[in-house]
């Protein structure tokens, strides 16, 4: 009876040592004797007993926070930056045989890849062409990352830290940027309402009584807005009597 005892014991105790679950994220990469035999899973697998050894492997993209570094510019301004990477295992065998600990080895190599990438622009490059610069940055670490199984989804600059006088400088470079093209539109104002001002002109030098009837018109809204007593000069009402007389006539034509 206790040698029955015993067995079903060493029986339950295998079991424990051989049954493996495997999530549907993750993957197994088995090795026999140190062996790499393959990768099993997800779902119930079988190990042999003190034989066979397994390491899991998740399969989901990982999210890397890259941390802010000090790095100096081609235009040798120095700028604080941080940025976040994303990445997953392609190839479980390669991601536990080729390196020793790959999430340790993406990090690293991004932090350099950043430092390396970001010196080669000027600043205004920076600042506008962030996209492509995550580009870059994402092939860089793709090509390191390729042989350890690992692929690179994407990189992405979340934050930039200038300088105290950078800021005060790029500050007054906006602002004198926009009294340029405040000056620039007004100065197109002015140009068109000197053109339209010199039609005018044309115009009411064809015909005089024009410039007789616009002057009565502004009188007229002069006096609107405050009671006014305007006194018109003789020879100036002998005008405006004759453009009457012409518009008495071109009316009863």
């Amino acid at each position: 009876m206790e040698l029955l005892i015993t067995l079903v014991a060493i029986i339950v105790i295998l079991a424990g040592l051989s049954l493996r679950v495997v999530k549907e994220y993750d993957r197994g990469v088995i090795f026999f004797l140190g062996k790499v035999t393959g990768v099993r899973g997800p779902g119930l697998i079988i190990l042999i007993p003190i034989l066979e050894r397994m390491t899991k492997v998740t399969l989901r993209t990982i999210t890397m926070n890259i941390p802010s570094q000090k790095i100096i510019t081609k235009d040798n301004v120095s700028i604080d930056i941080a940025a976040v990477a994303y990445f997953h295992i392609v190839d479980p065998t390669k991601s536990v045989v080729a390196i020793e600990n790959v999430y340790d080895a993406v990090n690293q190599i991004s932090q350099t890849t950043v430092r390396n990438v970001v010196g080669q622009f000027q600043l205004d490059q920076l600042l506008s062409q962030t996209s492509d610069i995550n580009t870059q940055i994402k092939e860089v670490i793709d090509t390191h990352t390729e042989p350890w199984g690992v692929e690179v989804t994407a990189v992405e600059i979340k934050d930039i830290t200038l300088p105290d006088n950078m800021q005060r400088a790029m500050a007054k470079e906006a602002e004198a940027e926009r009294e340029r093209r405040a000056k620039i539109v007004a100065a197109e104002g002015e140009f068109q309402a000197a053109v339209k001002l010199g039609e005018a002109a044309d115009i009411m030098a064809l015909h005089p009584v024009a410039l007789q009837l616009r002057t009565l018109q502004t009188m007229a809204e002069i006096s609107v807005e405050k009671n006014s007593t305007i006194i018109f000069p003789a020879q100036f009402m002998t005008t405006v009597q004759e453009a009457m007389k012409m518009m008495g006539a071109d009316a009863h034509k």
